[in-house]
């Protein structure tokens, strides 16, 4: 759904209840608010037309909540000639906003899954992450989440996630330490259950000489 085309005052579905969302005015006016706190004129030229961008870019970057990622992943594929191996897709950029200080999570996510009698298009599977991405969140929770809703809905023989990302909040403020990256798991089914498969998936997403 077009962002543009969402009435501003809907009621959005959050993690925990449905809350009565502000008009674009009024969140054009709290940005304002938060430029005078900074100690800047918020009239001034240079920052006269800052709110209106604010609010454009939160329309992209918490797009997320106006998605059903169980939708997206609903139209699956019968016609597999029996194939039951790793699906796999390696390196998806990861571009989210920590809940904490709303400030971005950068990273890399690698998802697996093992389908049983049914495949779901590949681009489904980077338009889930793009979702929950698309939404205020801490690591561990987003990758519980990427690998419930492919449980839920895919219903395969074991889904993998890992997540692997570098977070502002820690590395532009607070102890201020760059290069820390943060890496979260989930392993379910076969995945968790063997580890010659687990071992398989760790190996695959290693980077190649290709890549470098």
């Amino acid at each position: 759904m077009d962002a543009s085309a969402t009435p501003a005052n809907v009621a959005v579905e959050t993690k925990n209840d449905a809350i009565a969302r502000p008009t674009r005015e009024e969140a054009e006016a709290a940005v304002r608010t938060l430029i005078a706190w900074t100690g800047d004129d918020p009239t001034r030229e240079g920052l006269l037309d800052t709110p209106g961008r604010v609010v454009r870019a939160y329309e992209e970057f918490y797009a997320g909540y106006k998605e059903d990622p169980r939708e997206i992943l609903s139209r699956t594929f019968e016609e597999v000639d029996g194939y039951d191996d790793m699906v796999m897709l390696r390196d998806i950029r990861l571009e989210s906003h920590c809940e904490h200080h709303m400030v971005p999570i950068i990273g890399r996510v690698h998802i697996a899954y093992l389908p049983v009698n049914r495949v779901v298009g590949i681009s489904k599977l980077a338009r889930v992450i793009e979702i929950y991405a698309r939404r205020l969140q801490t690591q561990e929770t987003m990758t519980a989440q990427i690998s419930n809703v492919l449980e839920e809905v895919l219903k395969p023989a074991g889904v993998a996630v890992l997540v692997d990302a570098a977070h502002q909040c820690m590395t532009t403020r607070g102890i201020r330490k760059p290069g820390v990256f943060t890496i979260t798991s989930r392993f379910t089914g076969r995945f968790k259950e063997d580890s010659r498969l687990h071992d398989r998936f760790m190996q695959m997403i290693r980077p190649t000489p290709n890549d470098m």
